[in-house]
């Protein structure tokens, strides 16, 4: 304390300093009582003492997850995507083959989505407006043409022809993916708002090749071009080559990412929990024109597949 604060002090009676001294421990103990008492509010907030009793603000607590709507059983079906949904080697060699398509095929081996799902008149109230060798950025003009017949439910397969070029260099890059498939969302909400999106996740293609590059009618098939990326030299194992594979599977998985993604935030959007990526097509299901493509009994799996995630009550969370 400074000198004159000192002698300034010296000067007082003997009962102000009585007071003064009460004074202080007044506030001494107001302040021990303040301390306690916000020590005791701090632990009962933390959680970790357990259960106080003590409930936490409405305005705390995270708002519940709205409910999704969903049509379980739709009347109408648009498709929109590439060559597996139009029904590709399915029937022929480097052909189209739409009755067989797993969406709208009429082929009574297929047992289509709009066959299972649409009562009424299925071949009149779906409609397929996939086209092979499509990509990703194709998307939104195809979503275009699917909304003009207003489907109550549009199904997605695409993005293999992005990860599917003649090198890893030219695959479509991630964000550019999810800017085409997100633009092709926006397109069907914006002309059909109350129109459903079901979108399939991409094959595992390095899947696929495992499956077939022992076939040498199918390597023969493959040399013609399909899918180079990940189909060329199917016998080599250099570390070149298995890199170059590794490289475009991990494009295939953050397609899928972004396809859950981009899914999740349109309400009437779901995803199918990544149950094409997982599934492993047997030779029968692939086609014996390119051990690459679904077969007509690959195209009914696809069918089978669908159907349980559109018809389940709760949406798939995983993949």
């Amino acid at each position: 304390m400074p000198e004159s604060r000192r002698a300034a002090g010296a000067g007082d009676t003997f009962g102000g300093g009585i007071n003064r001294r009460r004074r202080a421990v007044a506030v001494i103990a107001f302040a021990v009582m303040l301390i306690g008492g916000l020590a005791l509010a701090a632990s009962c907030g933390s959680g970790s003492g357990g259960d106080t009793g003590q409930r936490t603000p409405d305005a705390a607590r995270p708002s519940p997850s709205p409910t999704r709507p969903w049509d379980r059983h739709p009347a109408s079906i648009a498709a929109v995507g590439d060559s597996i949904t139009q029904g590709f080697d399915a029937c022929s060699l480097l052909a189209d083959c739409a009755r067989a398509s797993w969406v709208t095929g009429t082929d009574s081996e297929v047992e289509s989505l709009a066959g299972r799902l649409i009562k009424d008149a299925p071949s009149k109230n779906s409609w397929n407006h996939a086209v092979s060798g499509s990509l990703m950025a194709d998307l939104p003009a195809q979503m275009e043409r699917a909304a003009q017949h207003d489907p109550e439910l549009v199904t997605v397969l695409a993005g293999a022809n992005d990860a599917c070029m003649p090198t890893p260099a030219q695959m479509t890059p991630t964000e550019d993916f999810r800017a085409d498939f997100r633009t092709a969302l926006h397109t069907l909400k914006k002309a059909r708002p109350k129109a459903h999106v079901y979108v399939l996740s991409v094959p595992d293609i390095k899947r696929l090749w495992s499956q077939g590059r022992g076939d040498p009618w199918g390597e023969k098939v493959w040399g013609l071009g399909i899918c180079q990326s990940m189909l060329r030299d199917p016998k080599s194992m250099t570390q070149a080559s298995q890199d170059r594979r590794q490289e475009v599977h991990e494009r295939v998985v953050a397609y899928n990412a972004v396809l859950k993604e981009e899914c999740a935030r349109m309400l009437r959007c779901r995803y199918d929990g990544g149950a094409v990526f997982d599934y492993r097509f047997t030779k029968a299901e692939l086609s014996r024109w390119d051990w690459f493509h679904p077969s007509k009994v690959g195209q009914r799996k696809l069918a089978d597949l669908a159907y349980r995630g559109i018809t389940a009550r709760h949406e798939s969370h995983s993949g």
